[in-house]
């Protein structure tokens, strides 16, 4: 994704997840800096989520959302925003968010909020041998050392100064074309540091949550959303925020597809922090049609 023009590289991803107030309930998220084609279904995500968290007390801290995909959206057109206030109880609130362009819902979000909290705990060990980010290639030095696994215009978008920084810990499709079953492990974050407040990191993870979790589906079969012909869609998107987290500090991305079918996939990810704590969890199913699988 290109940098804004005039803005320094730190203001990549902040200006994407910023909303503007239009009126009472309605917000206006940026277009793509720089974009074209279809919407990034994260950045839709995120800037829902955002006008959702503007109407809540801030005392009360998003811990899960549901989104459905309706229309593709338009990377250069931006979108306006409607939030339904659906409930502020006790302990939880919940807020119903309609995204739009052109008149037509692209994305309805539903996202609820909950006051500090304490109770029984428990979580999921982090995975045992995942090496340090630091000792792996990002997608762009994969993408140089397998010269012809992506399209020109991939290379070139890869060539950016792009939000996120990806590094997986495995090559899977387009960089290795091994069908692969089971977890799958990437480190991300932020390429630049986002500040403090919590709210911003957590819709910065909301964006980055759509960042190939659906491939994850693909590389069970040995394919890429890249390939000719390929028609690869998120259909529906949930997220779950356990705990606190910086985006501007590594996560662990671990994602497993227990199922494909009927030109569907589902997969499933989690979260970690760098002290090995589970702070999210995620899930998403998304349309995957091939000419040559019927």
């Amino acid at each position: 994704m290109p940098e804004p023009c005039g803005q320094s590289p730190a203001d990549i991803l902040t200006p994407i997840l910023t909303v503007e107030r239009i009126e009472e309930d309605f917000y206006r998220g940026i277009a793509t800096p720089g974009g074209r084609g279809r919407s990034f279904g994260g950045q839709v995500i995120a800037q829902a989520l955002m006008a959702a968290t503007r109407t809540v007390a801030p005392d009360r801290t998003s811990h899960s959302l549901h989104a459905y995909f309706l229309r593709p959206g338009m990377a250069v057109e931006p979108v306006l925003y409607r939030v339904a206030r659906d409930m502020d109880g006790r302990s939880f609130s919940n807020r119903r968010v309609v995204a739009i362009q052109n008149g037509k819902p692209i994305l309805n979000l539903t996202a609820s909020y909950q006051g500090d909290s304490g109770g029984l705990a428990h979580e999921e060990a982090f995975p045992e041998g995942i090496p340090d980010p630091e000792d792996l290639p990002n997608e762009l030095e994969l993408a140089e050392a397998h010269p012809g696994a992506v399209p020109e215009e991939v290379l070139a978008y890869l060539r950016l100064n792009r939000p996120i920084e990806v590094r997986p810990v495995s090559p899977s499709p387009p960089f290795d074309l091994t069908p692969r079953r089971g977890w799958q492990y990437r480190w991300v974050r932020s390429r630049y540091p986002l500040g403090d407040d919590p709210v911003l990191h957590r819709a910065a993870l909301a964006y980055t949550s759509d960042l190939g979790l659906i491939q994850g589906a693909l590389t069970a079969h040995g394919r890429t959303w890249l390939e000719e012909g390929a028609k690869v869609a998120s259909l529906d998107h949930a997220l779950w925020l356990h705990g606190d987290f910086r985006m501007d500090d590594w996560l662990l991305y671990c994602i497993d597809s227990p199922w494909t079918g009927h030109s569907r996939g589902m997969a499933f990810g989690r979260i970690y922090t760098r002290d090995r704590r589970l702070v999210a969890s995620v899930a998403q199913e998304g349309m995957m049609r091939f000419p040559d699988a019927g």
